[in-house]
């Protein structure tokens, strides 16, 4: 049998946080109680209708039989509705939305539908590794980093791209691992930049509901052009604390989700029909623009865990300010993150190192806001103690 990895597999670079998960799980076998703010993985319970509408929609049998690749019509509707309330964003659920089984997924299959071997695509420097490599090196692409600098508020500086070659763009804000934001100005720019150039635009908007202090983040779809040159991924994972329940949509230009659902007819049949029925009952508890009220229960959580740990850390001496969206903290380490993130292990803290989201994010570090308050003050009375 020959077993070697394929030229693609050897490519990616190495799974980081694979190491984390296995010195963390070193720590908990010596007896070490290790508090993780590390993971982006909501602590808070999915709402009590969506948990009412699964035990419903689970006990139908007929809720078992397949979807369609494309996902079930009455979802699809839903989303479009969701984008008119939310974003004033007219979607027709036909040709312009389609059921993904969780954001990744489809971020991962785009580049599939679209991007030629040695295609340049654009992936921003810290980011989601999928952009890079599930997406752009699985497929064939040569991913062009995009540096995320502190400088530039970790927005991309789009007048010193070269645009020459690249066929896809992958942008995600309100941004993971930075909590940065951006307005309508600047995917305007975007949009302006990809029709200019031929280039597609991936936009990655799972956070666009955990928004704090009245900011409101937008649709790139919103823009004028957007529908022209982009697509949109989002989620029910982190707004309805589904993660596990691997149901998310893409959004916008026909030709870009039509050619999503190829791919997907060859390797999926959509996510199961129960959970896209709850998915439907979870977007209509929007009645408006405005956040239900559920989730600005669940806002309010975490601004208080971002208003103690910001806190905390400007004591220990970093500089912090406090981010209008995600729930996470990106904080500059002046060091190696990964031997950062090593000695907070030392002391029952697990936080992410910034290198796992690439090489501008080697002196920093990410915290999650995914524990109670009182698990996030224990684990700044242990970061008292290593640099204090």
């Amino acid at each position: 049998m020959n077993s070697e990895f394929a030229d693609r597999i050897k490519k990616l670079s190495p799974y980081l946080f694979a190491e984390l998960e296995r010195l963390m799980k070193e720590k908990e076998t010596q007896g070490l109680d290790v508090i993780s703010l590390s993971v982006g993985d909501p602590d808070l319970p999915p709402p009590s209708f969506v948990l009412s509408s699964l035990r419903i929609e689970a006990a139908n049998p007929k809720n078992h039989n397949y979807s369609s690749s494309r996902g079930e019509s009455r979802f699809r509707q839903a989303v479009a509705d969701w984008y008119l309330k939310r974003f004033n964003v007219d979607l027709d659920p036909e040709t312009e939305v389609i059921a993904l089984l969780g954001s990744k997924e489809g971020i991962a299959n785009i580049a599939r539908a679209f991007v030629n071997p040695s295609d340049k695509v654009l992936v921003p420097d810290p980011g989601y590794p999928v952009y890079g490599n599930g997406s752009t090196i699985l497929n064939g692409g040569v991913p062009i980093t995009m540096p995320l600098l502190e400088e530039n508020d970790f927005k991309p500086d789009i007048e010193t791209i070269d645009p020459s070659g690249v066929k896809m763009m992958f942008l995600n804000y309100p941004n993971n691992p930075t909590g940065a934001t951006v307005d309508k100005s600047f995917l305007k720019r975007i949009v302006e930049f990809a029709q200019e150039n031929s280039i597609i635009v991936c936009y990655d908007n799972p956070y666009s509901e955990i928004t704090f202090d009245n900011y409101d983040a937008p649709s790139i779809l919103e823009i004028p052009g957007g529908k022209n040159v982009a697509v949109e991924f989002n989620s029910c994972s982190k707004t309805f604390n589904m993660t596990g329940d691997r149901i998310a949509f893409a959004t916008g230009n026909e030709k870009l989700i039509s050619g999503l659902a190829k791919v997907k007819a060859q390797v999926d049949s959509g996510p199961s029909v129960y959970i896209q029925k709850v998915a439907v009952r979870a977007l209509e508890s929007y009645n408006d623009k405005d956040q239900p009220d559920f989730l600005k229960k669940n806002l309010q959580i975490y601004a208080s865990r971002r208003d103690l740990l910001v806190e905390q850390l400007r004591k220990l001496g970093f500089a912090c300010t406090k981010p209008k969206a995600t729930f996470y903290l990106w904080i500059k380490c002046n060091s190696s993150s990964m031997e950062f993130t090593k000695r907070l292990l030392d002391k029952g803290v697990a936080v992410t190192p910034g290198i796992g989201f690439g090489e501008h994010g080697k002196n920093f570090v990410r915290f999650s806001l995914t524990q109670p308050i009182e698990k996030i003050a224990e684990a700044c009375r242990r970061m008292n103690t290593l640099f204090i």
